[in-house]
């Protein structure tokens, strides 16, 4: 794998329209599996530092589990709820049977 990319699941640990969190370098991210790629986030919404991870995912929405502030899971682009930013995203790729995460 190209430098600067980490392996951080299998395919399989990740089922399609399912996300999961993941830890890389003691930072918590939250991995995703939607149409048909993987995608990760920060997993902190910036509103109270709440784990978008255990929020609940649809589509490609993913929301907060606190006051449902809503992001691209694919963007972590800010869509709705309190007051919040965007959210960093990291640049995904699978390589055989593993998703590896650019850090």
């Amino acid at each position: 794998m190209e430098e600067g990319f980490v392996a951080v699941a299998k395919v399989a640990d990740v089922p399609p329209g399912t996300m999961t969190f993941v830890a890389v370098e003691r930072e918590r991210i939250v991995l995703a599996h939607v149409e048909g790629g993987f995608y990760a986030l920060r997993d902190v919404c910036g509103h109270r530092n709440a784990p978008l991870s255990r929020g609940k995912l649809e589509g490609c929405i993913v929301e907060c589990p606190l006051h449902f502030a809503q992001f691209d899971i694919r963007t972590g682009k800010y869509l709705d709820g309190p007051y919040s930013a965007d959210v960093p995203a990291y640049e995904c790729r699978v390589e055989g049977d593993t998703v590896y995460l650019k850090r």
